[in-house]
């Protein structure tokens, strides 16, 4: 069927842009990791880890920090070998059309631009929050009903409630960082550096200070009995822990959708994402095991800033200013990661005939895909400036979760039909790391609950709608099938 043409590896290695004005080339190892830092350690670090303790895993979510890692190593092996042999921009939509065909390429790559840029919109209404937090704490007053948007509704300093009008600082956030990604990607690479070693100092001084104030008797239980119901403690509580604190690890994965501004890509993608993965999982299990220390998992429940909780127990109050200033520094990094991988994917679908030409357009100067980035900027601010947080707030990791598991399964295929192409990075172990990859990230996908099965599947519908209504006619790799 022709829903499952495949891209000729050949082609895709024609369209790497090392012989034509196509995107410029700047990223090397450390730029790498420190793309993969910048969109992995955001905000979800400070919130979700309390949120797990408290209704999922007790002290034992260090345990589903683990389980989470593990899936993500087994996918992130497969993701360093299909980048390496594939090293063009587009992520798991690139490797899934060179492995399972057309019609998965797009569920997948449409997965991933609405969940980059509605997930940019929901990080930039919380960047806006905690922003404005942080001027009040330094005597700087923003507007309060320039802070939210028209269905949310705002206090007054004299105690009145009025419906807001807009959030200016949320579409402020995503207009400078996409104006920045249109400069260029070694300005971009730039600005992400500096955040990430100022983020990673910060997260450093938190448990370096917060070890002395750890409480034994916290970690007792250290896997709460299960409550009755699966995912509420037990080891069922573990596994849903692992579910919910996935999305603190997604963007690892941005690395690849950076594949094609990448020097010696067969060299250093496996570096930027294997090497990201491991920095931030043993950071975010040495954050793990001092918050619960500190905060008795149940102290947790309904505390909206546990991390903050924490803090108090010092003698330290500038540390409480410096967490929201690192807060607010984990927020840029992402919104910057999440509008530079939504774009490469729109860039290479456009290129592919599935999206308009418009979005694959290259600026001559600065060698970037402007338009994409462009008209994600109108799209992400008006999301950010409009909607409010609790309808944003429902993109979860499930799209994610599915990229991985297409991922590992594109390896097995490709494995099994081309067995004879060079690979710089081989996934050990196959078919066993990929069928664990699968498996892992399968079981946290089920995890998650119909809920978010149920947005997923609006989600790909709306998109499967477009496809067959514009992209399949427009597709080039029909038109190269037909023609061959």
């Amino acid at each position: 069927m022709d829903l499952f043409v495949t891209k000729r590896l050949q082609r895709l290695a024609g369209e790497d842009g090392s012989g034509g004005p196509g995107l410029k080339r700047h990223l090397g190892p450390f730029g790498l990791i420190a793309l993969g830092i910048g969109m992995i350690v955001g905000a979800g670090l400070f919130s979700l880890t309390g949120i797990a303790a408290a209704e999922n895993a007790g002290p034992a979510v260090t345990l589903s920090f683990l389980v989470a890692a593990l899936g993500c190593a087994f996918a992130g092996m497969c993701y360093s070998e299909l980048a390496t042999m594939i090293p063009v921009a587009g992520s798991a939509y690139t490797y899934a059309y060179a492995t399972l065909g057309e019609i998965v390429a797009w569920i997948i790559g449409w997965d991933l631009v609405l969940e980059y840029a509605v997930g940019a919109s929901a990080v930039a209404v919380s960047w806006s929050r905690y922003a404005l937090s942080l001027l009040h704490d330094l005597g700087i007053d923003f507007p309060a009903r320039l802070a939210a948007g028209p269905f949310e509704t705002v206090t007054l300093a004299g105690g009145g409630a009025v419906a807001g009008s807009v959030n200016l600082p949320a579409i402020f956030v995503i207009v400078a960082l996409s104006l920045l990604l249109m400069r260029g990607i070694r300005e971009s690479s730039g600005v992400n550096n500096a955040i990430v070693i100022v983020k990673l100092a910060i997260v450093a001084i938190f448990i370096a200070v917060g070890v002395s104030y750890i409480d034994p008797r916290n970690y007792t239980p250290f896997i709460p009995a299960n409550a009755g119901a699966f995912g509420v403690y037990g080891w069922s509580g573990v596994l849903r822990g692992a579910g919910v604190i996935f999305f603190a690890y997604i963007g690892f994965d941005a690395v690849s959708t950076a594949a094609q501004e990448t020097k010696d890509p067969q060299r250093t993608l496996p570096i930027g994402i294997l090497g990201s993965l491991a920095v931030c999982t043993v950071l975010y299990i040495a954050f793990a095991l001092v918050l619960t220390g500190m905060v008795n998992y149940a102290a947790m429940k309904g505390d909206a800033a546990p991390v903050a909780t924490a803090i108090d127990r010092t003698p330290y109050p500038w540390l409480q200013l410096l967490i929201k200033f690192g807060i607010v520094c984990g927020f840029t990094s992402v919104i910057l990661v999440a509008l530079l991988g939504q774009s490469r994917i729109a860039f290479s679908m456009a290129e592919d005939g599935l999206l308009p030409r418009f979005f694959a357009r290259i600026h001559p100067r600065w060698r970037t895909p402007w338009c994409a980035n462009l008209a994600f900027m109108v799209f992400g601010g008006l999301l950010a400036g409009f909607v409010p947080i609790s309808l944003l707030a429902h993109m979860t990791s499930i799209g994610t979760l599915l990229a991985f598991v297409i991922v590992c399964a594109g390896v097995l295929a490709l494995r099994r039909t081309r067995p004879d192409l060079p690979r710089p990075y081989r996934t050990p172990f196959v078919p066993l790391v990929p069928i664990l990859g699968i498996l892992t990230c399968a079981t946290m996908m089920y995890s998650l609950g119909p809920e978010n099965w149920w947005r997923l599947i609006v989600w790909l519908a709306i998109g499967l709608a477009i496809y067959f209504g514009y992209g399949r006619a427009r597709s080039r790799a029909r038109r190269h099938a037909a023609a061959e």
